[in-house]
């Protein structure tokens, strides 16, 4: 967690405070809470001292989709026992984890049935079974070489999501100079450079309200899914030292934090499974962050608005790791819907859901007053060290 200076007031002027001075209004049930952008309009009609003044935490969210997770189930024992080989659930492949009951499922790709780990998530969520085939290993203590059968929360005894990217500090901008439609993981792109679609939020983000993710590592309490999850630390392609503006704010995806949550406190209603054409499937997810104000610096940058912030436009239409940049457009115009790109007027739209970001930020002030959400600093900062390096082949 981020601390405050040490003297009576911040170099801004603004006097610090500390997360336990916020808990102790939590528990008197006074503790001050905004979104995102009721907080930046506040700043704009009545300056950045006003607005900190009556404001404790702000709360930003985020709604995108992501193929970079994975389901843990865990099973208890069967009569005979068995190891099992090559399981599948609803004919997806998962994989079994050692000797005991444990599988492991990827939540994107898809399967020969039409149908990946997305979509078995939402059929055991929604309350319907699932089929578990498994081949047995046969050994002396695990005899059993066979396994069909079915599913349901009920009959499963734990189990995590683990989101490897869950809150990623920026996003991007796609578009494509190739003739025709592109199938990607952001949905279909008209080409040549007829459409965009963006990835983040912009001001209303985690990782834009909240520049390098200061506040969240390994122990900080979110709220995934509308269940109450973990930061379990840097997550995948975490770049901690991507480029920034003056403000701090990235200019590239940047910091990323990973997420656990438990299975049997998902709620539907946050978690949409989907399927690209071309691509696979992949969850929606909302995910929503608390951000303590301890001090002006933390306020003035949870005050910057879509038009000073910015994200890199991307021909993905390219099949390689380092992809054609057309610089960076600001949030304010992908937004309007219209932007421009090397004298082009291209039509953009969210490759997310703004409205489930603003309804999953509002679920977790509700919970924040009544004290159901814990104020918590996390155990250790998010690592400095980089884990997007190249595989040289």
């Amino acid at each position: 967690m981020a601390t405050a200076s040490s003297s009576p007031n911040g170099p801004d002027g603004l006097r610090p405070r500390s997360v336990e001075t916020l808990r102790e209004r939590q528990r008197r049930g006074d503790l001050r809470v905004r979104l995102a952008a009721d907080f930046r309009r506040l700043v704009a009609e009545s300056g950045l001292a006003e607005a900190y003044g009556c404001t404790d935490v702000v709360v930003a969210a985020d709604a995108g989709f992501t193929d970079q997770a994975s389901l843990v189930l865990h099973l208890g024992p069967t009569d005979p026992p068995i190891r099992m080989r090559d399981p599948q659930l609803d004919g997806v492949a998962v994989l079994a984890a050692g000797s005991t009951g444990d599988l492991v499922m990827p939540i994107g790709g898809i399967s020969e049935s039409g149908r990946g780990g997305a979509q078995v998530l939402a059929s055991l969520l929604t309350g319907r079974s699932v089929e578990l085939i498994s081949g047995g290993e046969g050994t002396p203590l695990q005899p059993r070489r066979e396994l069909n059968t079915r599913l349901d929360l009920r009959r499963i005894g734990g189990g995590r999501l683990l989101l490897h990217r869950g809150i990623v500090e920026n996003g991007l901008v796609a578009l494509s100079s190739a003739e025709g439609v592109l199938r990607t993981a952001w949905g279909p792109l008209l080409g040549p450079f007829a459409q965009a679609l963006y990835t983040c939020g912009g001001a209303d983000s985690i990782g834009l309200a909240m520049p390098g993710l200061s506040l969240l590592g390994p122990g900080s309490p979110v709220l995934v899914g509308g269940a109450i999850g973990w930061v379990m630390g840097s997550g995948s392609a975490h770049q901690p030292r991507p480029k920034r503006l003056p403000s701090g704010h990235a200019r590239t995806p940047g910091a990323v934090a990973a997420l656990s949550v438990d299975l049997h406190d998902l709620d539907p209603r946050w978690l949409r499974a989907a399927h690209f054409e071309g691509h696979g499937g992949a969850l929606l997810v909302v995910v929503a962050a608390p951000i303590p104000l301890l001090d002006g610096r933390i306020a003035a940058q949870a005050s910057t608005p879509d038009s000073a912030l910015e994200a890199p436009v991307l021909d993905v239409s390219i099949p390689r790791r380092i992809k054609p940049s057309f610089g960076g457009v600001s949030y304010a115009a992908l937004k309007a819907g219209t932007i421009e790109v090397d004298g082009r007027r291209i039509a953009a739209a969210p490759s997310h859901s703004p409205r489930l970001a603003v309804e999953g930020a509002r679920g977790l002030i509700e919970r924040l007053l009544n004290g159901s959400f814990p104020l918590h600093p996390p155990a250790l900062p998010l690592s400095s060290r980089p884990a997007l390096i190249p595989l040289e082949a």
